[in-house]
């Protein structure tokens, strides 16, 4: 059996089943790990074509997505929000349950 990268097996699993793309997003977004986001959302661009194919069609630089990607990028909400929409999703905002405003 061949071995393959871990990004490569992920975005295949990603591009085949959409659903756990969503759960995991939404779970990162529940404990804000940005590094872990990062991680999935060049995970999720390779699964849509590559960065340069959602660079386009998102309207960003694709040498910017690349740093904006990397594991040192920052983001901006605004570059999140057209790198989502290139894939077909969008960030919601949704109210905390009581027991996490009590702790926050």
């Amino acid at each position: 059996m061949k071995s393959r990268p871990h990004d490569d097996a992920m975005a295949e699993l990603y591009r085949s089943d959409p659903a756990l793309a969503l759960e995991v997003i939404n779970d990162i977004l529940k404990d804000g790990d940005q590094a872990e986001l990062l991680i999935v959302l060049r995970q999720l661009a390779q699964a849509f074509g590559g960065v340069q194919a959602v660079a386009r069609q998102a309207r960003l630089n694709p040498t910017q997505l690349y740093r904006t990607l990397s594991p040192t990028g920052n983001p901006a909400l605004s570059s999140v929000t057209a790198i989502l929409r290139a894939m077909g999703l969008r960030l919601a905002v949704q109210p905390l349950p009581v027991a996490e405003q009590a702790s926050a």
